[in-house]
């Protein structure tokens, strides 16, 4: 099959996963992107990969066949019926590495999104980038944000061994393998990321998780990750009350700003409790936790993103100032920089030519 274009301009959201109580399970995409310029060789004898990096990364990441982007595209072209193609890859990178911001998903989306644009024309088919790119990253919370924008919740439909597709009455088979629902996101939630200037590998973030968990810390998790898709997009509940405020039961936003503010911080702040993972990883990050407990002592939702050690702030309405004054010895120090950023809702995006 030959590519329908010379050149293809992708760009890919950074992601936080998890929110505190969807380990492993829920991912947001934030509107904070990585661009990647991919140019076809004029030569037919070149068929090597030649990588220019810019920013995060530049003096790090490898510049051959083995860059993640690049194999990822090599093997995601084999999928898509493409040869063997030389390319220029010029990759600006803008989200940090190792921070827990979703890296490694972005290049691996990214590498996929690619091939699938210069092996058709049109628009992508997000479901089969979200496939190959859940099975090479081994789980899909960061790359189903990555591919579909907004607040995603993923899981791996297992069957039993032989069994093969399960029937749905009236619809179709759901396949084994990984799935995502993606929720709307209120445009009113923001996020802050709180990026250090030290790294935390994901292994060593797994590793310091038990091989088992007390009953009652799995079902306090399991009912704050319910609330999640409450919390996101307040406006849409048909009623719900806590301590914090209620949300009108025609389905409307209450008739004061505030009172829905209240509401979805409120909501905000439960859902991203967790007793699964955070607690077992802090003694790893120490200076994340302690921002982190801070932040949430004056009422914020905050959380560890993703393996860390970047720290996630939500908070619906524009509160940069508040924010910005809790951890000001921190970002005075050198050691921190804050991201204020909107929620992506697009995912990830290519341009032709």
């Amino acid at each position: 099959m030959n590519p329908v274009t010379h050149r293809v301009h992708v760009r890919v959201p950074a992601t936080s996963a998890n929110l505190g109580s969807g380990f492993d399970t829920v991912g947001l995409a934030l509107d904070y992107h990585d661009e990647l310029i991919f140019t076809l060789s004029d030569d037919p004898a070149d068929t090597e990969a030649h990588v220019i990096i810019e920013g995060e990364g530049a003096d790090t990441l490898p510049r051959d066949e083995t860059h993640l982007v690049v194999a990822t595209f090599r093997r995601a072209c084999r999928t898509f019926g493409l040869g063997r193609l030389g390319f220029t890859l010029e990759a600006h990178n803008h989200i940090p590495q190792a921070r827990g911001m979703g890296s490694s998903a972005e290049a691996i989306v990214a590498g996929i999104a690619a091939a699938a644009a210069f092996a058709q024309d049109g628009e992508l088919n997000r479901s089969a980038i979200f496939d190959l790119a859940a099975t090479i990253e081994g789980h899909p919370d960061n790359v189903a944000p990555a591919v579909f924008g907004g607040l995603t919740v993923s899981w791996d439909f297992s069957t039993a061994e032989g069994v093969g597709s399960v029937p749905i009455p009236g619809g179709e088979p759901l396949h084994g393998g990984f799935h995502t629902v993606n929720y709307p996101v209120d445009p009113a939630i923001t996020a802050a990321v709180f990026v250090p200037d030290y790294e935390l590998s994901t292994e060593k973030a797994r590793q310091a998780l038990p091989a088992q968990l007390p009953y009652r810390d799995a079902v306090y998790n399991v009912s704050r990750v319910g609330l999640l898709p409450a919390a996101m997009n307040p406006g849409s509940l048909a009623a719900a009350t806590t301590s914090g405020g209620t949300v009108d039961a025609d389905g409307k936003a209450p008739a004061m700003p505030g009172a829905l503010a209240a509401t979805a911080n409120t909501l905000l702040y439960a859902a991203t409790q967790d007793k699964l993972h955070q607690p077992y990883r802090a003694a790893l990050m120490e200076p994340s936790w302690n921002l982190i407990e801070r932040f949430r002592s004056h009422g914020y939702a905050a959380a560890v993103s993703g393996a860390g050690p970047c720290v996630l702030v939500l908070h619906y309405g524009d509160a940069r100032g508040p924010i910005d004054a809790i951890a000001a010895d921190d970002l005075t120090s050198g050691h921190w920089r804050v991201l204020h950023l909107p929620i992506d809702t697009a995912g990830v995006t290519v341009e032709r030519g």
